[in-house]
């Protein structure tokens, strides 16, 4: 059985915003240096940049594969996704190219254990509720055998964020420190604050951070 916030994404909420979010190719890149002055590629480059290209990545909530595109641009050749809404996993097969990507939750993510060199996330555990984050936690720790990586809305209490509208589907936190909490074996490798430039999401930040499994 779906919970509260599996059931809002697989619903035409979850839809519309594929619809509203794709980007591919340069206008990927544009938005983000749009939103923090950065783009993405430079930001991956910044973590992953020292990295084989044929490190075994799977991103946890791909949507229709933008990060993946980004890493593949970046000359990474072993890359997989898993997304829970089906409409999105049916785009990011007419967008993306060589990149494995199926329906999957989250919660039950369908890898044997240790089959990742590096897990990551990139703008879904904000729509995890915190209640339900352990388990979640528990499945990227379980199919990573070395690295966890995320990029996430940032703060350093828990705080619940009203949702175009909506309630209990959106929460920034630091989710770095709250994985490393409930794994001790983890240790943060690099991390960096990203603060948004837009007039209307000024004050706000995102945060990257990377982290290994010190007994790999």
């Amino acid at each position: 059985m779906k919970n509260e916030q599996e059931g809002f994404w697989t619903s035409n909420f979850g839809k519309d915003y594929t619809d509203r979010n794709t980007r591919h190719s340069g206008e990927f890149d544009n938005a983000y240096e749009s939103w923090y002055g950065v783009p993405r590629v430079k930001m991956n480059e910044a973590f992953l940049g020292s990295f084989p290209k044929d490190t075994r990545i799977l991103e946890v909530g791909c949507n229709t594969g933008m990060q993946l595109a980004c890493l593949r641009s970046m000359g990474f050749t072993s890359l997989y996704g898993i997304e829970l809404q089906d409409y999105a996993v049916q785009k990011a097969k007419e967008y993306t190219e060589g990149i494995n990507i199926i329906q999957g939750s989250a919660f039950d993510i369908p890898f044997k254990e240790g089959y990742f060199d590096l897990v990551f996330t990139s703008g879904v555990l904000i729509h995890i509720a915190p209640e339900n984050l352990p388990k979640v936690f528990s499945e990227m720790y379980r199919c990573s055998r070395k690295y966890i990586w995320g990029f996430e809305y940032y703060a350093e209490k828990t705080t619940a964020i009203n949702y175009r509208g909506n309630e209990g589907f959106l929460w920034k936190a630091n989710y770095g420190k709250l994985i490393r909490e409930q794994f001790e074996d983890l240790i943060l490798v690099k991390e960096k604050i990203y603060p948004y430039i837009t007039e209307n999401e000024k004050g706000n930040v995102d945060f990257m951070y990377l982290l290994e499994r010190k007994n790999a």
